[in-house]
């Protein structure tokens, strides 16, 4: 890649970041660092969450800088995303270099060729492992956490549909290197995850949301991790009622709000709008009290996001 080393260029995931996005953009700048580019920067573009912080916390790690927008010609590179609607403000007029994800491409378009790496793993940090395998570069230990954690966060421990052999290959092999027990550490990084109370009802619906539009109906998807459902639907009627002012606010034809259980890998959803048919329809179920239990559904990538939009 070639880098103009007199600016800046912001490195940074997706809106209401989580760990992929955060260890991703972080591992990214290292990379660079590596490959001789002093010019790069970790940025996010939301708050962190309670499972990301723990593992800054272990490291003892200072959160990348929060922007909201980027100027016209700004350059920047993805990671973990590459749709605009989950991007920073500004991004249409930003000068992208590189996109470095896992998920689908829609909504992306842009006026200069640039580096696009895109494979169909559990994680974006199991790419940028292979990268620097590829390239020869050496993991160090803190590469090497950071990179495990965001594989753990987004393959909850292997255990999502979501998990490949690229993964579980990455996994072993930082582990060695960070030195750490995976099983045990990464129970300890999820659970971090679940730990909701502080939240109230309208930054939790915000905390994991993707924002999407099929056919003209825009709709939200969103998910929380908890050991215990039953904790999470105590505040249903406070979660409804912030569900609905997202609804009205953005003109959403559909939201549901994934709640699920890390453990025993089911989700409860709620879902409210015009088209909770989709929903129904997506996982052959009936909507009792705006609720729906779906055993086996953990990943909103390959589970929850494919089959409503079909649906849709």
């Amino acid at each position: 890649m070639r880098l103009n080393m007199e600016n800046k260029v912001y490195i940074f995931g997706h809106k209401n970041p989580d760990t992929d996005s955060i260890c991703a953009s972080l591992v990214s700048e290292r990379l660079d660092r590596k490959n001789g580019w002093d010019c790069t920067e970790a940025k996010r573009l939301g708050r962190i969450n309670k499972e990301t912080q723990y593992i800054l916390d272990y490291l003892k790690l200072e959160a990348p800088d929060l922007i909201e927008k980027v100027e016209e010609g700004q350059e920047v590179c993805l990671v973990d995303h590459n749709e605009f609607n989950q991007s920073v403000e500004g991004i249409e007029k930003a000068k992208i270099l590189s996109v470095v994800d896992h998920h689908r491409i829609s909504n992306f378009e842009t006026s200069e060729p640039l580096y696009y790496t895109a494979k169909p793993y559990g994680c974006t940090c199991t790419i940028l492992f292979e990268e620097y395998k590829r390239l020869g570069h050496e993991i160090d230990r803190e590469e090497a956490i950071l990179m495990a954690s965001a594989i753990i966060s987004d393959t909850l421990l292997l255990k999502s549909p979501t998990t490949t052999d690229h993964d579980k290959k990455a996994l072993e092999e930082l582990e060695k290197i960070a030195g750490v027990d995976i099983n045990e550490y990464g129970l300890e990084i999820l659970k971090a995850g679940t730990d909701l109370a502080d939240f109230s009802a309208e930054e939790l619906i915000n905390l994991d949301a993707k924002s999407l539009d099929k056919n003209g109906t825009k709709f939200v998807i969103a998910q929380v991790n908890t050991v215990s459902i039953e904790d999470v639907l105590k505040r249903q009627k406070d979660l409804e009622d912030a569900i609905y002012k997202e609804i009205e606010k953005k003109d959403l034809g559909l939201f549901v709000l994934a709640i699920t259980d890390i453990l025993n890998s089911n989700s409860e959803i709620i879902a409210l709008g015009n088209r909770v048919d989709a929903v129904e329809k997506a996982f052959d179920v009936v909507l009792n009290d705006n609720r729906a239990f779906l055993e086996g559904v953990v990943s909103r990538k390959k589970q929850l996001l494919p089959n409503v939009d079909k649906a849709i």
